[in-house]
């Protein structure tokens, strides 16, 4: 069983920086996609950013140019290096690990979530 713990969320004023880490754990071979969602008050949990095995990325619209995501798949571990916060910002981030297996396909992984607050 695959696990994620997520690190590094916290109170940041606005122009800030924080570095999100997320490391799986439990045996967590044959991972492909890793990544970052959050959920805000009064809103559905988002996409922010997501790496595959390969380095490729996808990130949010409003976080483009901002927010970086990288990884090292040695460690099995996830970044989310996060610059120039803004209050939209705020919100739970969750850690998110895919990897395929046979015969039950694709596996999702969550994390429990890691709080970011951008005080204005």
């Amino acid at each position: 069983q695959v696990q994620l713990v997520e690190s590094g969320g916290g109170l940041v004023q606005v122009g800030g920086s924080l570095r999100l880490s997320c490391a799986a754990s439990g045996g967590a071979y044959g991972i492909n996609t890793m990544g970052w969602y959050r959920q805000a008050p009064g809103k559905q949990r988002e996409l922010v950013a997501t790496i595959t095995r390969a380095g490729n990325r996808v990130y949010e619209d409003s976080v483009k140019g901002r927010f970086t995501i990288a990884r090292d798949n040695a460690k099995n571990t996830v970044y989310l290096q996060m610059n120039s916060l803004k209050p939209e910002d705020t919100a739970r981030y969750y850690c998110n690990a895919n990897r395929y297996l046979v015969p039950t396909g694709n596996q999702v992984y969550w994390g429990q979530g890691t709080q970011v607050t951008v005080s204005s």
